[in-house]
This record gives structure tokens, C-alpha cells and sequence, in this order.
């Protein structure tokens, strides 16, 4: 974009407490447009396809989080999702369809940063699509269970087959930036 100041991205903020929110949109608003809803039924209202990245509270009041990720996974868009939570992750993520998921505080760097990844992991096909969203849940149930339960989980168990089967349709590593393959390294770690 040369010379061009108008923002080539627009990323939807839903979080209920409202200084958060407005610190958030605040970071974001220097390189993209930025819609801030404060509940979840007010997400769903504001939601539409030009929204490229959601950043998601998953505990409010009126609509939740999850409920608010899955209107926007059942609409034609695919936006990148990150669920910015103080919800500590467990099994029950496994199911949810979002892109990434990251624990409050969260700081500016971070925020943009993320922000920038889904970003780029929007530029994928599905299915490298799918690789980083599996790898991702893969790494934070890593992050947050301990051995013992990894291998009680049946839900991890089909996790690391869906990321081997994809791997084996997927020649990834041409493909991969510095920072997803880290991505990808944290989620293997406890392979080893």
C-alpha cells in the first residue's frame, strides 16, 4: 500500500469491560479499522463479512463468547478468531473453532502482534488453515494440563492425528514464517 492511509484491515473487539475494550481499539486503530462491541449480542449485531479478525472475550453477561464464535463460524465469512480470555483453556476448547487463544493481560505488542499473525494466516488455503488452528489448541492444551491428563485425553489423542494426517497432505515448512514455525515447534514440544 503506497502512500495509502486508509486501513487495509478491519478487526472486531468484543470485550465486556469497557476500559479493556477501549485500550484494545485504541493499539489496533494506528494500522486497522476497528469495530468495539462491550457484549456479545452486540458482536453478532456488528459482525458482518468485512470483519477480518475477531478478538474475543469468552465470559460475558449476555451472549458468551463461544455463542458469539459460533454464529461467526456458522456465516460464510472466515475471519481469523482469537478467544482473549481470562478463561483458563481445558479440554472443552477442543471443539471451539477459533484460530488462537490467549490468556489476559494481554499487552500492545502482544494484541498487535496476534493480530498481524491471523492476518497473515488468512493468506493460507483451509487446510494450512487448519494446521495452525489444530497446532494451536495442540500447544495450549500442552501449556495448561499435565502429562497425566494429556494422555487421559482422548480429545488431545484426535487432535495429533487430525495434525499428522494433515501434515501428511501438507508439504508446510516453504510455507512457514519464522514465527509459525515456533508456533508449530511450542505444539510438538511435548512429543519429544
Amino acid at each position: 500500500m503506497t502512500g495509502d492511509t486508509q486501513p487495509s484491515s478491519t478487526v472486531l473487539v468484543v470485550e465486556d469491560e469497557r476500559k479493556l475494550a477501549d485500550f484494545y481499539a485504541k493499539w489496533l486503530s494506528e494500522a486497522h479499522e476497528v469495530l468495539v462491541a462491550y457484549s456479545g449480542k452486540a458482536a453478532i449485531q456488528l459482525f458482518d463479512e468485512s470483519v477480518d479478525v475477531v478478538l474475543l472475550d469468552r465470559r460475558m453477561p449476555d451472549t458468551t463468547g463461544d455463542e458469539v464464535l459460533e454464529h461467526i463460524r456458522s456465516s460464510s465469512s472466515d475471519p481469523g478468531v482469537a478467544m482473549v480470555t481470562a478463561v483458563k483453556p481445558s479440554v472443552d476448547v477442543v471443539s471451539m473453532g477459533f484460530d488462537e487463544y490467549v490468556v489476559k493481560p494481554v499487552d500492545k505488542e502482544e494484541l498487535l502482534s496476534l493480530t498481524e499473525t491471523l492476518l497473515r494466516r488468512a493468506e493460507h488455503d483451509e487446510a494450512m488453515r487448519r494446521h495452525y488452528r489444530i497446532a494451536s489448541k495442540i500447544s495450549l492444551l500442552e501449556e495448561n494440563l499435565s502429562g497425566r491428563e494429556l494422555a487421559a485425553s482422548e480429545e488431545y489423542t484426535r487432535l495429533q492425528e487430525e495434525l499428522d494426517a494433515i501434515d501428511d497432505e501438507l508439504s508446510v515448512a516453504d510455507e512457514l514464517s519464522a514465527e509459525d514455525v515456533g508456533a508449530l515447534l511450542r505444539s510438538t514440544d511435548g512429543e519429544q
